[in-house]
């Protein structure tokens, strides 16, 4: 009994999620409705999991700042999310994996849903419908916009999210998607780059690079030396539960970008690669803080965790469990030392992602040209085996070559339409805006509001 009603929700969702051909002329539940209604549902639930890291992201960058600040970071995620929605439907789905050139897509705009299949042949053997494909990618541009903007909190103006926003989700990310997955000319080349450490991470981070360097630093945040000086995070709790509902939708992320449960389950291979390297990544960070500073530092061991699950994205499905430790520990120890690097380089930073997303997204996509194994190059039909498995140099070039074509491609592009901003209407807040918080500057009111006004009074008085 219990299987019935298992099969029949099954062939239920494929109903709703397929047309009426997959079914057979006398209306029956054949199997192959059966694992369409499988593939379905696992790939509507990977997407909820990489949509769901958008609180993730909240929670981490609200976290990270100051109190003044923490309401308008956490706000912004919500308005950049929905100009994803709205701009992915219109255009980037179509410039991403429409049927085009070796550049960028030409079809598919203003998506119309699965009767728009034969503008994307990429999708056409997926076993998956385009209605979902089209949710699954939106939420990995989504989590791209989120990086880039990630780079400017504390003191950009609300217009500059929406302005850049736009371009970055119709323009800059749907082309380099289409580079390696929709049948762009890195793909051709057998660029392997399974879940996104280089189309998502690295694009994403290196539009925030543009930002940062556009931005120029928060106010205090160097002295008259130009030593920087530390600005903590308000609430490390916060920092905390967002890393552990990104580091859960990540699950959906990696696994989920192998479109079915079915066959022999590769999707769980692909999971334990990607925890074992999150689970390397933090403890790595954690111990080289400990011998560096002297003290076990909480958000460095965060990052690293951040830093292994960005690397692995890109070669979980290419390299042997052990390689994703070892992969997930460097990334977590090029992590810690990169962002203050970057610190000491005048390079403010607030949430680190250009180090977290940026270097570890490059370290990911070399990885696969040192690490991937001959067997799951073959599995997964993309590339050539790694240096270290006899594949010699070719695998690990055209990697280099991927990672260095989309970080002059998404810097070029993204420092040439923010400095435009920047002359013609200006990126930053005033000094004062700045000083008073954009919560209150740009919206209003505080995120904290009791806690805020208790700070203002007390800090009147002091003065008084």
């Amino acid at each position: 009994m219990k299987r019935k009603l298992m099969f029949g929700l099954i062939g239920a969702i494929a109903v709703f999620g397929f047309p009426m051909s997959a079914f057979a002329a006398d209306g029956e539940v054949t199997t192959q409705v059966l694992e369409i209604g499988l593939n379905s549902l696992f790939v509507f639930l990977a997407a909820m999991l990489v949509f769901f890291m958008q609180a993730g992201f909240a929670l981490l960058e609200a976290g990270t700042v100051r109190m003044k600040n923490a309401g308008h970071v956490a706000g912004k995620t919500v308005l950049t999310l929905g100009l994803t929605v709205i701009t992915w439907w219109a255009f980037g789905f179509g410039f991403a994996f429409g049927d085009g050139n070796s550049f960028l897509g030409t079809t598919g705009f203003l998506f119309g849903g699965d009767g728009a299949i034969g503008s994307f042949s990429v999708f056409s053997e997926v076993g998956v419908s385009l209605n979902l494909m089209f949710l699954f990618q939106m939420a990995f541009a989504a989590v791209s916009l989120a990086i880039a903007c990630g780079g400017m909190a504390e003191r950009a103006k609300l217009s500059v999210y929406i302005i850049f926003g736009l371009v970055f989700t119709i323009v800059i990310y749907p082309i380099v998607a289409h580079w390696v997955w929709g049948g762009g000319w890195l793909g051709n080349l057998g660029m392997q780059d399974y879940a996104g450490s280089t189309v998502v991470h690295l694009t994403g981070a290196t539009a925030a690079l543009a930002a940062i360097i556009l931005l120029k630093p928060r106010l205090g945040k160097y002295n008259k030396e130009g030593k920087p000086n530390s600005i903590p995070g308000h609430n490390q709790v916060l920092t905390v539960l967002g890393v552990i509902i990104l580091w859960i939708g990540w699950f959906g992320f990696n696994p989920g970008s192998a479109l079915t449960p079915l066959g022999d389950g590769f999707f769980g291979y692909v999971l334990m690669t990607t925890n074992l390297a999150a689970a390397a990544g933090g403890v790595a960070a954690l111990l080289i803080s400990w011998m560096v500073l002297g003290k076990s530092d909480i958000p460095s061991m965060l990052n690293g965790v951040l830093a292994a699950l960005v690397a692995i994205t890109g070669s979980c499905a290419f390299v042997d469990a052990w390689a994703s430790i070892v992969i997930g520990a460097i990334a977590g120890v090029l992590t810690f030392f990169t962002a203050r690097w970057f610190e000491r380089m005048g390079l403010d930073d607030p949430i680190c992602a250009f180090s977290v997303h940026g270097i570890a997204g490059v370290w990911g996509a070399i990885s696969t040209g040192l690490f991937a194994t001959p067997e799951l190059v073959e599995k997964t039909g993309v590339g050539k085996a790694g240096l270290l498995y006899g594949g010699g140099f070719e695998q690990l070039g055209v990697q280099v070559l991927g990672v260095i074509g989309t970080f002059a491609f998404v810097f070029v592009i993204s420092f040439l339409v923010l400095g435009g901003m920047k002359y013609l209407m200006g990126l930053r807040v005033t000094e004062e805006e700045e000083m008073m918080g954009l919560d209150i500057s740009e919206h209003g009111t505080y995120g904290y509001p009791e806690q805020m006004s208790l700070l203002n009074s007390n800090a009147k008085n002091h003065t008084l």
